[in-house]
């Protein structure tokens, strides 16, 4: 019996809940890394954001759309895992409960839910919390390897933080080794401070082929000939090059969030394009901006513009002339 349907006619051996999986997998490493530095505090906030996330999503499709429940494809898990990804450990539970809402209701569910939000929503909750609470959000703990449960946490500044204050004369006695910088020992988000525990999830992700090299590549490759060029020529060590390619929000940024299928472009040429503006808005965020930090505002900027780099970059149709 001949049957007839609509496209696509090829079934992929992935679906969307075997995708977010491996995703999970990839996250497990910077999870890790944090708990292993943040302590106890670390986990808390993501047990609450992946549970907040899940419960949110829930609550919209069984009260609101009256359809089936979309959290078993384990969206929202991963929604929950950068989203405390990006938040201070030391962050009261409460806001994580806000910024799941926001992540979850506003920037994607209200949209129709998975492949439709137009911004990346972990990114949407983490900037409404930083914009609404700039004091929890930005108040960092020194890095107490293996020490789960130290009741004297102290503060400490983040290397982005030490780069902003640092004057062209100024001395980066202050800033932590590069090494630190790479394992993770120092202050910041709970999953931005290991970017060796992000990179290791990054080839695990390109091993699985659930992303491709393009937009991690060039946006951070872009972003480093940008921030070399002004160092070379200002000679100003706030504007360190590899410092600020290992600290902050940039790898978590370059390999989770920027390559989400539903708030990047689709072609390769497009890829490349919208990684290229990630880089370019983070280096001018950092530098002339009030915030040491321009990722996430970055991200969200370039999103507002994949519908057009999609436009721009429509494949020619089987059979039809070139235009």
């Amino acid at each position: 019996m001949l049957k007839i349907s609509t496209a696509p006619h090829l079934n992929a051996p992935l679906s969307t809940r075997s995708i977010m999986f491996n995703v999970i997998l990839a996250l497990l490493p910077t999870l890790i890394a944090g708990i292993m530095f943040f302590g106890f505090n670390a986990l808390l906030v993501v047990v609450t954001s992946v549970a907040g996330c899940v419960a949110f999503e829930y609550l919209f499709c069984r009260f609101v759309t009256q359809t089936e429940t979309s959290t078993w494809d384990l969206s929202a898990v991963v929604t929950g895992l950068l989203l405390a990804f990006n938040l201070p450990a030391t962050i009261p539970l409460w806001m994580v409960l806000v910024g799941c809402f926001m992540a979850i209701i506003l920037s994607k569910m209200v949209y129709g839910g998975i492949g439709k939000n137009m911004f990346n929503p972990a990114l949407v909750g983490r900037v409404f919390l930083f914009i609404s609470f700039p004091v929890e959000m930005t108040t960092w703990i020194k890095p107490q390897f293996l020490n789960f449960m130290s009741p004297d946490a102290q503060t400490a500044a983040t290397p982005l933080k030490i780069l902003k204050h640092l004057s062209a004369d100024g001395s980066a006695d202050e800033l932590p080794s590069y090494f630190q910088m790479f394992v993770g020992n120092i202050g910041g988000c709970i999953g931005e401070v290991s970017a060796l525990a992000i990179l290791i999830g990054f080839v695990y992700l390109l091993y699985k082929r659930i992303i491709s090299w393009h937009i991690t590549f060039y946006y951070l490759s872009s972003f480093f000939i940008l921030i070399s060029l002004h160092w070379l020529i200002t000679k100003s060590p706030g504007a360190d090059p590899l410092a600020h390619l290992l600290s902050g929000g940039l790898m978590l940024g370059a390999v989770f969030m920027a390559t989400d299928y539903t708030t990047s472009p689709m072609s390769p040429n497009g890829k490349i394009i919208f990684a290229i503006g990630c880089g370019v808005l983070t280096y001018i965020i950092r530098i002339y901006g009030v915030y040491p930090e321009g990722v996430s505002f970055a991200i969200l900027i370039m999103n507002a513009f994949v519908p057009l780099i999609d436009k721009l970059y429509i494949p020619r149709l089987f059979g039809t002339a070139r235009r």
